[in-house]
């Protein structure tokens, strides 16, 4: 055997050894220059799973973000039948709120998740189905998020008292206001009383009224706005009847 050749074979199993070690060399330079290199290169496969593990969580979306609140029609009130002359009809919101100096009572802000209203028509009781309604009344339902509801029955009381009087048709409607105790958690009354006319718009020399009634039931609010046949006066005791079974309704529906 040749002397050379031993030296050969050390050589060889030298070279075996160093190529995987040049072979991770090269993998590792390669990897660094894609991660490091120029804005436009191609990003490391690794990266989108990285980013997304370290990412901090997210806030879970609030319960009124993530399930909206829907008012059902059993939630307004129903009138009794001797009351009732026709069946409670859907009535857009902004149609069924009523409106003084301005727009005191459409000032739920971000804090409302719901809106909707009703409105019923009453009669005398006992009275003949030829006749004309007594009045109407229209029932708008508010829900609230956090303490929307009583910070709206706060705002309200403020802008009514800066409206003791407006101007409607020529007419001047003087307001007063008072709590109205016993119904849901907090209640307020208004009466409007202005010149009386005649359906030819002559003044009577009387006076005419109407009623509206503001009542929260925790989280919930709700506006009943009473309003005369043609311009005449509506009932009080009816008015009344309807904020109270209104509010029962009203509780039954969050239980």
């Amino acid at each position: 055997m040749s002397r050379y050749a031993p030296l050969l074979a050390a050589d060889a199993r030298r070279a075996l050894v160093l190529l995987p070690l040049l072979a991770t060399i090269a993998l590792t330079a390669a990897c660094a220059a894609t991660e490091d290199g120029p804005p436009g290169s191609a990003p490391a496969t690794t990266a989108p799973a990285t980013a997304t593990a370290s990412a901090p969580p997210t806030d879970p979306p609030s319960p009124s973000a993530s399930t909206p609140v829907t008012i059902p029609t059993s939630a307004f009130v129903e009138l009794p039948a001797e009351l009732r002359k026709s069946p409670r009809r859907t009535t857009p919101v902004e149609e069924a709120l009523p409106k003084l100096c301005g727009n005191e009572f459409g000032t739920g802000g971000r804090q409302v998740t719901a809106s909707a209203a009703m409105t019923v028509t009453y009669q005398t009781a006992g009275a003949p189905s030829s006749n004309v309604p007594q009045g109407m009344i229209h029932q708008t339902i508010f829900t609230f998020d956090g303490d929307g509801a009583p910070g709206y029955l706060s705002r309200l009381r403020a802008a009514v008292q800066a409206c003791p009087s407006y101007d409607q048709s020529g007419n001047r409607v003087t307001v007063k206001s008072k709590a109205l105790p016993g119904v849901g958690d907090e209640a307020l009354l208004l009466t409007r009383t202005w010149p009386e006319t005649s359906l030819n718009g002559e003044l009577t020399g009387d006076t005419a009224s109407s009623q509206i009634a503001v009542a929260r039931v925790d989280s919930v609010v709700t506006v009943f706005n009473d309003q005369g046949w043609e311009g005449t006066s509506g009932n009080p005791a009816t008015l009344d009847r309807v904020v109270r079974d209104g509010v029962r309704t009203i509780d039954a529906w969050q239980r």
